[in-house]
């Protein structure tokens, strides 16, 4: 692994690094914030899963998480949304390839070989971050944005007792009916929808559920809210009477400053369920 840079933040560090990925067969680069309290001891850690053609330093820079993790003693971790460099296959779109790595381990050519995010965030980056840094592997939360609120509420459902709490802000809520989500998930998983199921948050909801409490956002001046279907994933969350909150906030769109302005109610919920 090797340091990018460190920055000095609220008294904690962000720190960006790199390293050799055999998940993902290239190299991978992350960010991560260490609050002040990792100083003293080991402290628990907040996944941060960021959408289409982000990199690491999207939400790094934007979503303004630094601050609040500071105050309630949480590392945060920004994972990129895909592998990337020469010989990783890619799509002229913006929405398939590098950059939209639907947080999915891919079966079919040419992804195959490079795109499995869902191992990089689920094994292979907590497995680095825990010999390296002092945080605490028995405590950890995730959330995301758009297709990074995908990944973390399928990561979430998928990997049950994980994570102590998930959340989301304008998730791609129903990828196996969604114009974002159809056309991946046949790309990277072949067109079998049976094999799509464990990637889908309203398909999972119903079969499943999470073991624990869920906080959602959406804002209803998001211009691809028709695509993301949050109301499918209310829908699902009431039959299953599933603890948590979906929460529509009138006059946001899809934008980061959307996420910052209630990144400080995300960060709160999941210390609160951290015990942090």
């Amino acid at each position: 692994m090797q340091t990018v840079s460190e920055n000095r933040a609220f008294g904690g560090v962000q720190g960006v690094y790199t390293h050799a990925s055999k998940a993902c067969s290239c190299d991978m680069t992350f960010g991560l914030y260490l609050p002040p309290q990792a100083e003293r001891g080991p402290v628990p850690v907040l996944w941060y899963l960021s959408g289409l053609t982000c990199t690491h330093e999207n939400a790094m820079i934007k979503a303004g998480a630094q601050g609040w993790a500071a105050r309630h003693g949480i590392a945060v971790v920004f994972p990129d949304t895909s592998p990337r460099g020469e010989g990783v296959a890619d799509d002229p779109h913006y929405d398939l390839g590098q950059g939209a790595g639907f947080y999915v381990n891919a079966t079919q050519a040419p992804w195959a070989p490079h795109f499995r995010m869902w191992d990089y965030v689920a094994e292979e980056l907590p497995r680095l971050l825990e010999v390296n840094f002092n945080i605490d592997p028995a405590r950890q939360a995730i959330t995301g944005h758009s297709m990074g609120g995908h990944g973390a509420l399928t990561l979430a459902m998928g990997l049950p007792g994980r994570y102590a709490s998930v959340s989301a802000f304008a998730p791609i809520a129903h990828p196996s009916s969604a114009d974002w989500g159809r056309k991946q998930l046949e790309a990277y998983l072949g067109p079998d929808e049976g094999a799509w199921a464990g990637h889908d948050s309203v398909l999972l909801m119903g079969e499943r559920g999470f073991d624990g409490h869920v906080l959602i956002d959406q804002g209803l001046s998001d211009q691809f809210i028709d695509t993301l279907k949050p109301e499918a994933l209310a829908e699902a969350m009431a039959v299953r009477r599933q603890p948590g909150s979906l929460r529509l906030q009138q006059g946001y769109d899809h934008s980061y400053f959307f996420v910052a302005s209630f990144m400080e109610d995300h960060v709160a919920f999941h210390a609160e369920a951290l015990g942090a």
